[in-house]
């Protein structure tokens, strides 16, 4: 199991869950999908946005949040939610992370914020919007922990090719 988590509960929108699997795959990040889905899993759109990286995936399923949880009972998780009052870059994160984020519709359930006001964390953006896309928080999420490990098991360096006019 990686020490990197992404958990979507109940996401709604298969491009947003097929981005975050690739992000999932070039991070080396587990997916955790929570039920009920929007879409199926086989869903066409769903691939596509995954492009060839679902066998390079760490994903696993749970029927509900209680089923997340269950199977799950030690994990360090942090809420993502436009509710919160403390910013995503205030967490130092731990070694072994649970990065959640609710469905594009609602966000995640009032009663989990609720009942973990010290995990729920925000990514600053204008007040006068709603929200960021759910793919690209995630993005966000997953390379601030990356960022804080100074990119630990990421390649780093790039190099140009040979170029000509």
């Amino acid at each position: 199991m990686n020490d990197i988590n992404i958990v979507l509960v109940e996401p709604e929108i298969p491009q947003n869950t097929g981005n975050i699997a690739r992000t999932c795959a070039a991070t080396g990040a587990s997916l955790h999908l929570v039920r009920p889905l929007g879409f199926e899993i086989d869903d066409r759109k769903l691939k596509r946005a995954g492009l060839d990286y679902w066998d390079k995936l760490d994903i696993t399923y749970y029927d509900n949040l209680d089923d997340f949880f269950a199977k799950n009972p030690d994990a360090q998780f942090y809420c993502f939610t436009t509710k919160a009052q403390h910013r995503y870059t205030d967490i130092t994160y731990p070694k072994r992370v649970f990065l959640m984020f609710g469905k594009e519709t609602k966000g995640l359930p009032e009663p989990l914020l609720y009942a973990n006001p010290d995990r729920c964390v925000r990514i600053p953006m204008r007040d006068t919007l709603r929200s960021l896309n759910l793919s690209n928080s995630a993005a966000i999420a997953v390379y601030e922990v990356f960022r804080q490990r100074d990119f630990e098991g990421l390649r780093g360096d790039g190099q140009l090719t040979q170029f000509t006019w």
